[in-house]
């Protein structure tokens, strides 16, 4: 399906997406830096995720702790994230509220350096350390992305290491760094902004054009080349940590996202491990009972791909016969081939599931954005749909045979402190640190000048009070009796049904209680 949109593009480079849905009085602010790990380099890793912290921490205008006070105390909700290829701020409040979203998302994009300063980056740098020793190095099974990383990418591969960084390159970061690298990445030409809701396009772009316009163009910042990635060998690492059970973790090298065997790969997934009817899933988890937990995953990226596999086996089962069962059910798939009924039922679940997952208009703006800044088509989502429509079961087993089947891959073994002979045999000890960025030249940058205010000025707004709006109704009876209340659900293409019944706890007799719940 396509998302429908208008684009407007400031003299500054910002681009604008506006996507108008007048079902509820909310709008969302979405704000896509093109900017991730993947940019660092030597000695800066970690930067991407440090400046999302950084970006709450007050700009020109924004004192030190009103960005969540001000947005919340509006009836709205923000929050951010970063990933390998970009980082992403969003908020989502009542639509009145829109010019207070604007005027302070782009103050810290504008003028975040008339705040930032010493003490910021010490407090930041502590919460981001903090975090990684919550998340990577304490939490139970927490190394096993880090250590697949640095396995599944060569040294010098942008996807190496982890967002979070290395401790020490965070430790070490001066603010004379992140200075530099905030200029360098954060800029309008870097930036894609999309608003959806309950807005009009003419508005959108006056107001944008108030608070993002008086920003100037940072230098040009080009694209990255796609990176893919070709393994010679099959790669084995472990570790040992605090956990109850092994785990193991597997990447085959797939394909960059929009690269043309990418709709075959992610139905691949799907047919492989969708559901417990799924062929890995049911042979592994539920036939044999060889694996307690099995996730998978088709991540293509911005720049390369894979296809990743994370298993528990049950109590008694070797970590090598997981991998042996799961080689064994990947090529029997490949020799028989996957059948039309198996591909048209994952294809309809997927496609529902992916269309459910766009019912809030942010999710609709964040694949806007997303998807011109790091695809460079907006209408991406649209394109990926029909091309998984046009897919047959010859390519999907083509996928197969060609990215997995006999082909090297990366595993990690997770194995409890003191049991290192459960790890895979010819696992070798995982590095402690991610391997350091390669080191890239930037342009030289001139000296900074806080931007002119201009029309950059705080909006005096009114709280109005908004209902929302809800739709007409239709009513009717069937012949049974058994009325129906039917109304129209949004723009989307979904069709949802539910049935009540007056047979509740209350119409249980004694000795019957619990009666209801299991009917």
């Amino acid at each position: 399906m396509r998302i429908p949109h208008r684009l407007h593009v400031l003299e500054n480079g910002l681009r604008l997406f506006v996507h108008e849905d007048h079902t509820s009085p909310i709008v969302t602010s979405q704000l896509v830096v093109h900017v991730g790990s993947a940019r660092e380099s030597a000695g800066r890793t970690g930067f991407a995720h440090l400046f999302e912290h950084m970006m709450f921490q007050g700009s020109g205008r924004v004192p030190e702790g009103q960005f969540f006070q001000r947005i919340q105390e509006a009836g709205g909700s923000l929050n951010a994230n970063t990933s390998s290829d970009r980082t992403l701020y969003f908020e989502e409040l009542p639509k009145d509220q829109l010019e207070l979203a604007l005027w302070m998302e782009s103050d810290r994009l504008g003028w975040l350096l008339e705040a930032l300063d010493q003490a910021t980056l010490d407090n930041q740098r502590d919460v981001v350390l903090e975090e990684r020793k919550q998340n990577y190095e304490q939490k139970p099974y927490g190394g096993v992305y880090e250590a697949l990383l640095a396995i599944a990418f060569p040294r010098e591969h942008p996807y190496s290491w982890p967002t979070i960084g290395s401790a020490d390159d965070v430790r070490a970061a001066t603010l004379e760094d992140v200075t530099s690298f905030f200029r360098r990445w954060y800029v309008p030409n870097n930036a894609t902004l999309a608003l959806a809701g309950d807005l009009e396009f003419e508005r959108a772009v006056e107001l944008v054009e108030r608070h993002y316009g008086p920003i100037p163009a940072g230098a040009p910042v080009a694209r990255m080349a796609q990176h893919p990635v070709t393994l010679r060998e099959t790669r084995r690492v472990f570790y040992e940590d605090r956990v109850p059970t092994p785990q193991l973790n597997i990447a085959w090298p797939t394909v960059h996202a929009g690269h043309e065997d990418a709709p075959a790969l992610d139905l691949l997934l799907q047919v492989l491990s969708a559901n417990r009817s799924s062929v890995l899933d049911r042979a592994m988890t539920v036939d044999e009972h060889l694996a307690s937990q099995l996730n998978a995953s088709h991540v293509s990226r911005e720049l390369a791909g894979t296809l990743n596999f994370a298993l528990r086996p049950h109590e008694g089962v070797a970590l090598d016969r997981l991998v042996e069962r799961l080689e064994e059910l990947l090529a029997e798939t490949a020799r028989r081939g996957v059948t039309q009924d198996e591909l048209d039922r994952v294809r309809s679940s997927h496609e529902a599931a992916l269309v459910r997952g766009l019912e809030r208009v942010a999710s609709r703006a964040s694949v806007l954005a997303l998807n011109d800044r790091l695809r460079g088509d907006a209408d991406a989502l649209e394109h990926d749909a029909e091309a998984r429509a046009k897919v047959t079961p010859e390519q999907v087993t083509d996928a197969l045979r060609r990215y997995l089947v006999d082909r090297p891959f990366a595993v990690v073994s997770c194995v409890p402190h003191g049991k290192a002979e459960l790890a895979l045999a010819g696992s070798t000890p995982a590095a402690q640190e991610p391997a350091p960025a390669p080191e890239r030249t930037e342009p030289p940058l001139e000296p900074w000048v806080a931007p002119p205010i201009g029309t950059h000025v705080e909006p005096r707004l009114d709280h109005a009070e908004l209902l929302p709006v809800m739709p007409e109704s239709w009513q009717g009876a069937l012949h049974g009796g058994a009325t129906i209340t039917s109304a129209p659900g949004g723009p989307l293409p979904l069709l949802r049904l539910r049935l009540a019944v007056p047979c509740g706890r209350m119409h249980q007799g004694a000795g019957s209680f619990g009666l209801a719940s299991m009917t």
